[in-house]
């Protein structure tokens, strides 16, 4: 399944904000449309947000829109994922827009694809493997990151079971992650987020595998939650693992510099539509985690499996 294609001189996303109910699709005519997708995340996950930033820009060179422009109102829509600006800088130099945004496109498939097959190798037959967020097929133009290496040892006949966290407030994990793998009929299990250490601490999970929206000097910034997963692996000596395309990485930064995107704190007064504390409440809403370093086992890119920056 394609996160994303264009399409008649038009952008086709998935619209992740209905499923797992509904598989609706959304069409961009304009670039101011592709912000707004990203901004409301419609689509998301550090791949895929790229990926569409960059047909973004397609959209408006063909409105004869001035590209530096386009590309700095681009980047503000989400912050924090670093493969955004690596998109568009890599259309800004290019000749042509389109060439080039077709062109991320079929490499992004192909990056996946190379990330299962290393990543399965660190997937024993037998393995319980947790994972936060959606870092699937749907984080990206197809097959996924952290999903694609559980994906890729499914395919090669390990019998694995997968563990995926509700990931709050917007429930990537319960919605997103969950629906991928019942999609392929891989083992899979919801847990509430408060859960993981638990089961850590019970041997009940064997390795912990995400994704990242951006990796520098210091660690790896993913959804928010994973840095207490990460402690949790630390501390119960689970192997904890990101995969990662090497587009997120920011080898010129420190992690700790990063600005981390501060999201609508209805996102957490509400579950749906339903609001869950009294009106009024101030909320505190981090999209991101930094997590350091030293708690990450390995990263796993497609060129091989590497030690943190």
């Amino acid at each position: 399944m394609k996160t994303l294609e264009w399409e008649n001189n038009k952008l086709k996303l998935i619209d992740q904000t209905k499923l797992p109910d509904e598989l609706t699709y959304v069409y961009c005519n304009t670039y101011q449309d592709v912000i707004q997708a990203i901004k409301n995340m419609t689509v998301r996950g550090a791949p895929a947000i790229g990926v569409a930033a960059a047909f973004g820009m397609v959209l408006a060179d063909k409105e004869g829109v001035d590209l530096n422009l386009a590309a700095k109102e681009i980047k503000a829509s989400r912050p924090t994922a670093i493969n955004l600006f690596w998109a568009v800088n890599r259309v800004l130099k290019s000749d042509n827009p389109l060439t080039e945004a077709i062109q991320m496109y079929d490499e992004d498939i192909e990056t996946n694809l190379s990330i299962g097959k290393y990543g399965s190798e660190i997937i024993d037959e037998g393995d319980t493997i947790l994972t936060h967020c959606n870092a699937g097929a749907l984080a990206c133009v197809d097959y996924g990151t952290a999903l694609g290496v559980i994906r890729s040892a499914h395919n090669q006949g390990k019998k694995i079971d997968v563990i995926c966290d509700e990931t709050r407030p917007r429930g990537q994990g319960a919605r997103l992650s969950v629906w991928e793998m019942q999609e392929e009929n891989i083992p899979v299990k919801l847990i509430p987020d408060v859960a993981s250490g638990y089961l850590m601490s019970q041997k009940m999970i064997d390795k912990v595998v995400i994704g990242a929206d951006r990796i520098a000097n210091g660690g790896v910034i993913n959804k928010i939650g994973s840095l207490m997963v990460a402690l949790a692996a630390k501390r119960f000596n689970v192997p904890f693992y990101v995969a990662a395309p090497l587009s997120t990485f920011d080898k010129e930064s420190n992690i700790f510099d990063t600005t981390i995107e501060e999201r609508d704190g209805d996102e957490v007064r509400y579950y749906g539509k339903c609001r869950i504390c009294p009106k009024g409440t101030e909320v505190i809403n981090p999209a991101f985690d930094i997590i350091p370093s030293d708690l990450i086992t390995g990263i796993i890119t497609e060129e091989g499996i590497i030690k943190p920056l």
